[in-house]
């Protein structure tokens, strides 16, 4: 006979295709250590399904528009903050695809966004990343900006896909259809997708900015005001990739206090 131990491991190991069966041949084991075991991995069981039945809620307009071909999603991230570009993401994933736990970026923890990073890049028919610096953010405002980084990912794809899911927006100057959808990366599969590649991009790059002016705290902040980083604009000045339409406030109470 097994001992508990080793059947803990043997249902904590097992693809989850083989948990039913095994779940079976367990609940006739009368030790309750071993019930207990079962009782968790039929848990485990009960959430995958949850998960999946949410999955298919977000596929609503991926089926509604796959009759079409290429469903593309688009997002982005960066719009808010002091620092940094802005960065959209443009990603086609196949149909039906599953990636469990595909969520808007912003509910998910940092470590659960890059390993679904990893993941929607492995699985993704094609998945790309526009930009618009900070100077080019100045230059035509960051509405502006963000419609050209999103017009870059889509042009930078090597699939053209036939239909647009946007979180939100209508993207002027391209000709492909597109479907705004409000809060679309909480109810897309391919919205949620592109807002995850476009947090995980827009995060290693300011992590890396962190590294050359660690004074500011990019690595935390992400180049949002937050009250350290407007600190380290007091007290430091303005970097090449700050957004000086976005501190000029900061910039000019400094002045106004006499500070150098």
């Amino acid at each position: 006979m097994k001992s508990i131990q080793q059947i803990r491991e043997e249902l904590k190991r097992a693809p989850e295709a083989d948990l039913p069966a095994l779940c079976r041949i367990y609940r006739e084991d009368p030790r309750k250590g071993v019930q207990g075991l079962v009782l968790q991995a039929e848990k485990r069981l009960e959430k995958l399904e949850e998960e999946r039945a949410r999955l298919e809620v977000m596929r609503k307009f991926e089926h509604e528009y796959e009759h079409l071909g290429y469903v593309c999603g688009i997002d982005e991230v960066g719009r808010g903050p002091f620092a940094g570009p802005v960065v959209a993401g443009a990603v086609i994933l196949p149909k039906d695809c599953e990636i469990l736990y595909l969520n808007d970026s912003k509910q998910l923890s940092e470590k659960k966004r890059e390993e679904l990073y990893e993941e929607i890049m492995e699985k993704a028919i094609a998945a790309e990343v526009g930009y618009a610096s900070p100077a080019r953010i100045d230059e035509i405002n960051i509405l502006q900006a963000t419609y050209e980084a999103m017009r870059e990912a889509v042009g930078k794809l090597l699939v053209t896909p036939q239909i647009l899911l946007n979180d939100a927006v209508t993207i002027p100057g391209i000709t492909l259809p597109q479907v705004p959808i409000i809060k679309g990366d909480a109810k897309s599969v391919s919205i949620a997708a592109a807002s995850i590649v476009a947090k995980v991009t827009r995060d290693r790059l300011m992590k890396e900015y962190d590294k050359i002016m660690p004074q500011y705290g990019f690595a935390s902040n992400k180049g949002y005001g937050s009250r350290e980083h407007i600190e380290a604009i007091r007290k430091y000045g303005a970097t090449p990739i700050h957004r000086k339409t976005f501190i000029h406030n900061v910039l000019e109470q400094k002045e106004a206090a006499g500070e150098p």
